[in-house]
């Protein structure tokens, strides 16, 4: 039976699994119950080996095909954690966990690659070894790069690794895929203006780091207008402003600001960092005030491989018909820590006209799991065929 008739059976038994992840969102590293489902069900499935607590509570399941001989080892990654959001979607299976919610879709990744599990352990049909890596902690924790520090990539020789995301907006079960730079890296700020505090009634006896931090949100957007080429890709965000005091008649002596920095290049990325500190210190300096700047580096540029993003788009043409160009995405996504360490592509999945992600009344659209769990079982079956 051809994979998308076989995960279309399957759709309800998915969707159930998707549904239970949902209604009990997990954040971070905290992904113990759905660490365990996951596990029982590679279990159940007949995977050769089930391995827990690779980057702390990720799991990893090992599925030989048929034959080895080709020596080849493709990865299969889901990321299994939510967000601290309140649900507001009012779907019968929403959370029950106050302030945290599924509102990327990682409930839907996780149900589609253990889908995917279920069918590879029932059919073989690939000459190589599938592992699948369920991980924790995508969602500004580094999970990815936590599970490479443990040895995935090494223990088990993987030899190319592939992921996905749902795409909010894009025609339900459609994809879309680049090559190259993909994903921005992220990065966060902290910068801490200190003055000098007093009533607001005699200005002249203070020195106020309102107004410097004012001014000093300003002057960064010149790291975009005046310091990075205009074709290139660069965001600042101040997104807080905060006072070490609350009350209208009193001048703060320290107002912090926090925000990111999204780049798509080394080069950009170490201009931004730099220039963003000389700003800030000099526009504190020259309001009589002083700046400390705390520069926190996140997740690096996902960048996609020539070779597999080609295979991969092949693939997606073979699930669905068609695979469109994808544009740069802004957005950071910590799948870049393994492309960094073996070749492999990430690829969008349409999930129809559903809210957008890291939304309230966001919810993974089900219909999407077939497409999803084709392609990635074409991934395993494509590229490591059972000769003739």
């Amino acid at each position: 039976m051809p994979p998308k008739n076989r995960f279309a059976e399957l759709l309800p038994e998915i969707a159930a699994w998707r549904r239970d992840i949902h209604e009990h969102p997990e954040i971070l590293f905290e992904t113990h119950r759905t660490s365990a489902l996951v596990a029982d069900r590679l279990r159940e499935f007949g995977c050769d080996e089930v391995v827990t607590g690779i980057g702390r509570t990720g799991v990893v399941g090992v599925i030989r095909g048929r034959a080895t001989t080709s020596g080849k080892v493709i990865g299969l990654r889901a990321d299994m954690d939510a967000l601290p959001i309140h649900e507001a979607t009012g779907v019968a299976y929403a959370s029950k966990t106050p302030g945290a919610m599924h509102a990327c879709g990682h409930d839907g990744h996780t149900a589609m690659l253990l889908g995917t599990a279920k069918y590879l352990c029932e059919t073989r049909n690939f000459d190589g070894t599938v592992i699948v890596i369920f991980q924790p902690a995508e969602e500004g924790g580094g999970g990815g790069r936590e599970m490479c520090a443990d040895g995935l990539m090494d223990r088990w020789r993987v030899t190319e690794v592939y992921g996905l995301h749902n795409w909010p907006g894009r025609p339900l079960g459609s994809f879309s895929i680049r090559a190259g730079t993909f994903f921005a890296a992220t990065d966060q700020f902290e910068i801490v203006v200190e003055g000098k505090g007093g009533h607001a009634a005699k200005p002249q006896e203070v020195v106020d780091p309102t107004l410097a931090a004012s001014h000093t949100v300003v002057a960064l957007q010149s790291i975009v207008s005046r310091n990075s080429d205009p074709v290139s890709q660069v965001v600042v965000s101040v997104t807080s402003i905060e006072s070490s005091s609350k009350a209208f008649n009193v001048i703060p002596s320290r107002v912090t600001l926090r925000g990111t920095i999204r780049t798509m290049s080394r080069e950009n990325r170490d201009m931004a960092e730099a220039r963003l500190k000389a700003i800030s210190e000099a526009t504190a300096l020259a309001y009589g005030a002083s700046a400390r700047v705390n520069y926190m580096r996140g997740y690096p540029v996902m960048a996609n491989h020539e070779a597999q993003t080609e295979f991969a788009r092949e693939v997606a043409r073979m699930v669905s018909g068609s695979c469109d160009e994808a544009p740069l995405v802004m957005g950071g996504e910590d799948f870049a820590y393994m492309l960094e360490e073996r070749p492999g592509a990430y690829i969008l999945l349409g999930n129809g006209a559903t809210a957008p992600v890291h939304h309230p009344e966001y919810d993974f659209n089900d219909e999407a799991i077939p497409a999803g769990c084709s392609w990635l079982a074409g991934v395993a079956e494509t590229r490591m065929p059972i000769s003739a």
